[in-house]
């Protein structure tokens, strides 16, 4: 098969292994397909190609070609359009970022290279205004939208159905994704499938103890944006009281404030306690959460912004619990890549975590927005080291099962072949 992937506008046109979360999954599943398929890999033009003229460059690298679509004028005429979203001017169901006009440019550009380029499989994330001016373009080609959040179900749905009539086949990131838009499209529900995020089990491998790993901090950690609705601050709040009981702990919060509009979170959402994290728009919330830790505690909450992929799996090594304590959470990322090293997880009881963990075998659940009932997760993993052992284990052994790229690649190219 001839395969092309249409990366988010914001993706650049290079093998990805940064702070990506869409790029790193197109890069590592391409990679994997590309053995016995053609695969080309499309996003921005790259810096290093800012004096090329071509509308397009192209090149290949680890069996993937990656093809470079230039800035397009028309989009940066169109971009101040989008600051009626946010003082909410236009229907909230319909915003601007989910209308044709959004990144209009770019998208033509990519459909109208598509044309040259014969595919059998083109594989979009997230935008469903994309699909049907891709499809117009390619009408022999099979279109794949593939949705790693709950745009399908919070937008307007005549808009939304109109577009998915173009899909050949639409994916979830989770079954809590994928059932979402079988329940509220049931005339499109049997072109609807999940195909899970994944994670590499050899780079994201159990520590091998030392004397070094021994004399390092006991830490919890959290991994992820840090922003309102993933849930901070109910794990601050949280670690205020488990640090009373465990004086010797750290809480680590390794990722960077990268806040979403209040438009795209509150004003999409129809879930209440979304639609109460509003009042953190308010100033920093990184700054609120400094705030509210307990004096006794400030210095044992170390915030590290944003850090390199590479040094990921050494921190998940050194953690005795991952804790996702999200309000809203499509899949749950950082909990395959604990589970991969053998560190046990906590998460919150929503979304796409339930299809991640088995509660009291790989990890523990706890009610969402419920510092309290965190709090006593917390404490029930850390009075039990021989739970946590064992969570360890049969977490690592749920995601060779389910989640490693080499099953996801399997199972990607399996549904594209019935298609």
């Amino acid at each position: 098969m001839k395969i092309a992937f249409i990366n988010q506008p914001s993706t650049l046109a290079v093998p990805i292994k940064g702070c990506d979360s869409l790029g790193i999954w197109t890069y590592r599943v391409a990679l994997r397909l590309s053995s016995s398929n053609e695969v080309i890999f499309y996003g921005k033009k790259p810096p290093k190609f800012k004096n090329d003229p071509s509308k397009v460059i192209s090149y290949s690298e680890e069996g993937i070609q990656y093809r470079g679509i230039s800035p397009s004028s028309l989009d940066q005429w169109l971009k101040p359009l989008r600051v009626l979203d946010r003082y909410r001017i236009v229907n909230p169901k319909r915003p601007i970022f989910a209308s044709r006009l959004y990144n209009l440019g770019h998208i033509r550009q990519i459909a109208q290279d598509l044309k040259q380029q014969n595919c059998n499989i083109i594989h979009l994330h997230n935008y469903p205004q994309f699909v049907p001016i891709v499809k117009q373009l390619n009408p022999n080609s099979k279109i794949v939208l593939h949705m790693h959040c709950e745009w399908l179900t919070q937008l307007d749905r005549d808009q939304i159905a109109q577009r998915l009539s173009s899909a050949d086949l639409v994916l979830g990131c989770s079954e809590y994704i994928t059932q979402k838009i079988r329940d509220r499209f049931p005339e499109y529900a049997n072109r609807c499938q999940t195909v899970f995020n994944g994670v590499d089990v050899d780079i994201f491998s159990p520590n091998q103890p030392n004397e070094s790993s021994n004399q390092s901090p006991k830490q919890l950690l959290y991994v992820g944006r840090v922003s309102p609705e993933k849930g901070v601050h109910v794990l601050i709040e949280a670690f205020n009281i488990v640090a009373r009981q465990y004086p010797e702990y750290q809480l680590k919060i390794v990722g960077p404030e990268a806040v979403p509009g209040q438009e795209l979170l509150v004003g999409l959402s129809d879930n209440p306690q979304v639609a109460e994290l509003k009042r953190f728009y308010k100033g920093s919330y990184l700054q609120q959460l400094k705030n509210a830790i307990h004096t006794a505690v400030k210095d044992r909450v170390i915030f590290t912004g944003g850090v390199s992929q590479t040094i990921l799996p050494q921190l998940y090594q050194e953690a005795d619990i991952l804790i996702n304590p999200s309000l809203s959470e499509a899949f749950g990322m950082s909990l395959i890549e604990a589970m991969a090293t053998e560190t046990p997880v906590i998460g919150a009881r929503v979304g796409g975590m339930q299809d991640v963990i088995l509660n009291g075998q790989t990890g523990l659940f706890f009610e969402s927005n419920n510092a309290s009932d965190l709090a006593k997760a917390i404490l029930h993993l850390l009075d039990d080291e021989n739970l946590r052992t064992s969570m360890g284990k049969a977490g690592r052994e749920r995601v060779i099962e389910y989640f490693s790229w080499e099953k996801i690649a399997q199972q990607l190219e399996q549904h594209y072949q019935k298609i």
